[in-house]
């Protein structure tokens, strides 16, 4: 059975990460870490399963569209 994507906010990409918050909004504008999604008005949050895969391989992660083209 598929399980749902689940959206995480900030105190807990926090908790997972290890990072401070503005080493994410840092690391976010380098393009090294998962951006957050728009989810209300003023609110946002991560998909799960990006920040899974930066945890068990930071160095290796990249952004959805700069995977695709180096796919080419």
């Amino acid at each position: 059975m598929h399980t749902p994507e689940r959206i995480i906010r900030l105190k807990t990409v926090l908790a997972r990460t290890g990072l401070s918050r503005s080493t994410i909004y840092r690391k976010i504008a380098e393009r090294t870490f998962p951006a957050q999604l728009k989810i209300s008005t003023n609110g946002a949050g991560w998909r799960e399963s990006d920040i899974n895969r930066w945890v068990a391989d930071p160095p290796r992660w990249r952004t959805p569209d700069e995977t695709a083209v180096d796919r080419f």
